[in-house]
């Protein structure tokens, strides 16, 4: 999937992922796709829970074969 922006929160614990990702999404257009890596075992839901909260889109989520989460989330 393409996208226009990339955090990188792997080895940190909620709640760093959500916040270091909020902070991208608001310098980021509507429409923009961010992606985000994360270990935090927590993030699964975090990331569902914050997409409904904010009314950003959660377009995608997997794990990557290092053992990451990955997750795409599109600007409203």
């Amino acid at each position: 999937m393409e996208f226009e922006r990339e955090v990188d929160a792997r080895g940190l614990s909620c709640p760093l992922p959500i916040l270091r990702t909020k902070k991208m999404l608001a310098e980021m257009k509507p429409g923009q796709i961010v992606r985000v890596l994360a270990t935090d075992p927590g993030s699964v839901k975090d990331f569902q829970a914050f997409a409904k909260q904010t009314g950003n889109e959660l377009l995608s989520q997997s794990e990557t074969a290092d053992e990451a989460f990955e997750f795409f989330l599109k600007r409203k």
